[in-house]
C-alpha cells in the first residue's frame, strides 16, 4: 500500500539512532519498551544506558536486589514498572533459562507486559506480524483516516489494531512498527504539527477536513485528586534522621521517605505542630521549622501532591537513625531526592 511504502521511506531517512534499534535481542528491546511506557525517549535513554551498564543480561537484572533496581529507576516515575520488570526478569532467568517467549501470546503472560509491549517485542525481536498500537499510532491513524472514535474507550484498541493490521507489510512488520511510532513522535506530533512538510499532506483526511487539532478524540479525562504530604525530617544532636519504606500498595511502593502526615485537606502549621507533638512526644521535640518557602507541587497521572518538608529537632537520640550523608544510597521518590540534594 502507498501509505506503508511512503512511511517506510520516510523512516529510513529520518529515524533516530537509538541503541535498542541496533539489536534483535529481546532483552534490551524489552528493557527499552518498559522504560518508554508513558516516558519520552529523551528522558528514558539515559536510564536505558545505566541499566544496560549495571545489568548487561537478564540474569544480572534477576539477581539484583530490588532496592538497587529502584535506585537506578529513581526519577523515571511509575515505579510499578520497575518492580514488575524485576519480577519478570527473575521468571525469565530462573524459570525460562534466560529465554524470552518468542511470540505475542506468550509474552502477554509475563508481568508488566501488556498488548502494546508484547506486540513491540514480538515484532522487533522475532519479526512476528503483529501491529503495535500506542499513543503515536492512535494519532497517526486517527488523523490520516479521519477516525473519530474516542481513544479513551475500551473498545477502541481493537478498531485501531484492525486498521494497523491491514497496513502492516507481512515481510517487514518490525520496520513498519518502528516507522509509524517514529512518525508520530517526530512528525505527527500532538500539538501544532508542521503539516506543510508532511509526506502525507496531500492524502491526510484530517488535514483536508481541517481537523488535525481535533484528532484523535479523547473524551474521558483522568480524575485527579489532591493529597497533602507533610514530611517530618527528624534531626537529633548527632545529625541523624529517620526514614521509612513505603510498604503499602499505591504510589511509591518499596521506596523510602521521611515520616509523613498525609491528609486530604491542607493543614496549617499550628495544627501540624500540635499533631507532631502529640504523636512523637517520646522523642522530646525541641522545635519545628519549615524547610521550603513555597509548597512543592508534584503532579502524578491521577494525583496532585502538595508537599511540605518540616525540620523537627529532637533532644532524644533517634533509634535506628540514618546519617544524613547516607540518605543518597536509598531509593526515594524524585521529589524527596531533590529535597535531599538541595538541603543536605
Amino acid at each position: 500500500m502507498e501509505f506503508s511504502n511512503s512511511l517506510l521511506h520516510w523512516y529510513l531517512q529520518n529515524k533516530r539512532d537509538l541503541p535498542w534499534r541496533n539489536t534483535k535481542h529481546p532483552y534490551p528491546i524489552w528493557l527499552s519498551e518498559i522504560m518508554l511506557q508513558q516516558t519520552r525517549v529523551a528522558q528514558g535513554l539515559p536510564y536505558f544506558l545505566s541499566f544496560m551498564d549495571a545489568f548487561p543480561t537478564v540474569f544480572d537484572l534477576a539477581k539484583a536486589d530490588e532496592e538497587q533496581v529502584l535506585k537506578l529507576w529513581q526519577g523515571l516515575g511509575y515505579y510499578s514498572r520497575a518492580r514488575n520488570m524485576h519480577k519478570t526478569a527473575q521468571i525469565i532467568a530462573f524459570e525460562l533459562n534466560g529465554n524470552f517467549p518468542n511470540n505475542y501470546n506468550d509474552l502477554l503472560k509475563l508481568k508488566g507486559i501488556g498488548e502494546y509491549t508484547a506486540a513491540a517485542i514480538a515484532s522487533f525481536a522475532f519479526n512476528e506480524v503483529v501491529p503495535v498500537v500506542d499513543g503515536n499510532v492512535y494519532r497517526v491513524l486517527a488523523r490520516y483516516f479521519n477516525v473519530e472514535t474516542d481513544i479513551a474507550s475500551s473498545s477502541t484498541r481493537k478498531e485501531f489494531t484492525a486498521l494497523a493490521n491491514e497496513l502492516i507489510p507481512k515481510d517487514n512488520p518490525a520496520l513498519f512498527n518502528q516507522a509509524i511510532m517514529e512518525f508520530g513522535a517526530l512528525q505527527c506530533v500532538p500539538k501544532n504539527p508542521n503539516c506543510e512538510i508532511c509526506i502525507f499532506n496531500s492524502s491526510c483526511a484530517a488535514l483536508q477536513k481541517k481537523k488535525v487539532a481535533e484528532l484523535p478524540v479523547k473524551l474521558k479525562k483522568t480524575k485527579v485528586s489532591n493529597k497533602y504530604f507533610n514530611y517530618l525530617v527528624f534531626l537529633d544532636d548527632s545529625n541523624t534522621t529517620l526514614i521509612n519504606k513505603r510498604s503499602e500498595k499505591g504510589i511509591w511502593q518499596n521506596l523510602y521517605e521521611f515520616p509523613v502526615i498525609e491528609t486530604e485537606n491542607e493543614m496549617d502549621f499550628d495544627a501540624l505542630s500540635s499533631l507532631v507533638h502529640q504523636n512523637y512526644s517520646h522523642l522530646e521535640i525541641e522545635r519545628i521549622l519549615i524547610y521550603n518557602d513555597n509548597q512543592i507541587i508534584h503532579k502524578l497521572s491521577h494525583q496532585k501532591l502538595h508537599i511540605n518538608f518540616y525540620k523537627v529537632e529532637v533532644s532524644k537520640k533517634l533509634n535506628n537513625g540514618i546519617d544524613l550523608k547516607s540518605l543518597r544510597n536509598f531509593p526515594f521518590p524524585i521529589v524527596i531526592y531533590n529535597f535531599i540534594e538541595k538541603f543536605f
